[in-house]
């Protein structure tokens, strides 16, 4: 289906649920047109929304911890011109875990899953982004070495944090680069991750979010933004 002059085409890694899910519904009210990616085992809610946007959404799948997926979904989108590139996929482990008892199989799962797997989708697909576009990837005010005063959540807020520093270290590779490399923070909102008990809704995060998105268009090098467009301090 070809796109108009005019309309942004967006790729969502992992939009099957919560934030992203709630990215790609967002983006598609807002005129765009949207790749969505889950996991093959849980796509059903992006099929059922590609039937409400059957001419602006397309969905694929995708494990982004697979690099033969990452490379296949590359080949297949080979032709396309991406806006905005932008990685969500994310796990956590218990909330009860620290450094000290997590299993080394549990924190290879969520390491590889938040911090090398998103930068894996950023490497392979950079060269689908325009100079005029967008790269970006879903950090965390926890990813934050300055805001940790509390030492809760170890593990996650160590994936984030690892995820920073590798976004940093592209974006140093890519100096003088025209586009804009985004690092989001959603606040603490209402999803099956934020559990219950966090402070914002989806419906407060993400149009806010995706306001700061477009307003960066156009300024270069990396931004640590929170969802409002505040600095997050590293």
């Amino acid at each position: 289906m070809p796109t108009p002059p005019s309309q942004k085409t967006v790729l969502i890694i992992g939009a099957s649920r919560g934030l992203g899910f709630a990215m790609a519904e967002e983006s598609l009210k807002r005129g765009c047109r949207v790749i969505a990616t889950g996991r093959a085992s849980s796509a059903d809610r992006l099929f059922h929304l590609a039937e409400r946007f059957p001419d602006s959404l397309e969905v694929e799948t995708v494990d982004i911890t697979l690099p033969q997926q990452i490379d296949a979904l590359h080949e297949r989108l080979s032709d396309r011109r991406i806006d905005l590139l932008f990685v969500n996929a994310g796990v956590k482990n218990s909330d009860r875990e620290t450094i000290a008892d997590v299993s080394t199989d549990e924190f290879i799962r969520v390491m590889v899953t938040n911090a090398l797997s998103p930068m894996r989708v950023i490497e392979a697909f950079e060269d689908l982004v325009p100079p005029t576009g967008t790269l970006g990837v879903m950090s965390s005010g926890q990813g934050s070495l300055a805001n940790n005063t509390n030492g809760h959540y170890d593990v996650y807020r160590g994936s984030k944090a690892a995820l920073n520093m590798f976004m940093r270290s592209f974006a140093a590779r890519h100096e003088g680069d025209p586009r804009t490399f985004l690092l989001m923070a959603p606040g603490w909102v209402r999803t099956d991750m934020g559990g219950p008990e966090a402070r914002l809704t989806i419906e407060e995060s993400i149009p806010a979010l995706l306001n700061t998105i477009e307003a960066c268009a156009g300024r270069t090098g990396l931004h640590y933004l929170d969802y409002l467009g505040r600095t997050v301090p590293w």
